[in-house]
């Protein structure tokens, strides 16, 4: 399986593993619940059948995809995270951005302000995208602070966008310009 997975992106600490739709396709559908559980850095059974849920209903829509990189510790191999991109929009060169660590532990280690430029250069130079775009929780605080260092530019606050444990709440919209992302 691993002979699939290209290695795309290598950071000081961390390696940047590509995961497309059809790599997608190929460990949900080739993969038991117990590599599909190490593939993905999943701790529980109920991981694995929110993601083969996911799976089941799709994920890729016409003229909409993702591409995203889990973020493994080269040490270790262990995939704390993953970043990228979804929404993406071929035809107007442009993509939403997204990012989590997947457990507390390995929050505050500065992995995501490693991994970033990376994968925001990938997006400008590997997919010609000309428009990045990230969506942000209002008082998720470290994320803002994260967005502001690579230069990204407010836009405005879209109101009621997101359902989150049963409510919905606003999303803070920025963006990010080639030529913008240059200047930092």
């Amino acid at each position: 399986m691993n002979n699939l997975i290209p290695d795309i992106l290598t950071t000081e600490r961390l390696l940047l593993r590509e995961i497309n739709p059809l790599i997608y396709h190929q460990v949900m559908t080739g993969l038991n619940e117990g590599e599909i559980k190490e593939f993905f850095g999943f701790t529980t059974g109920e991981e694995v059948a929110y993601e083969r849920e996911r799976f089941k209903q799709g994920v890729t829509m016409a003229g909409r995809s993702f591409l995203y990189f889990h973020l493994m510790e080269l040490s270790t191999k262990i995939v704390v995270g993953w970043g990228g991109y979804h929404t993406i929009f071929t035809q107007h060169k442009r993509a939403e951005l997204g990012y989590v660590l997947n457990e507390d532990q390995f929050k505050g280690k500065g992995y995501m302000k490693e991994a970033l430029p990376h994968i925001i250069q990938y997006g400008f130079e590997s997919m010609k995208l000309h428009r990045i775009e990230a969506l942000i929780e209002p008082n998720n605080i470290p994320s803002l602070k994260l967005i502001n260092r690579f230069g990204f530019t407010k836009e405005g606050t879209l109101r009621d966008h997101y359902m989150k444990n049963n409510k919905l709440e606003d999303s803070v919209l920025f963006s990010l310009l080639p030529y913008e992302y240059l200047k930092t």
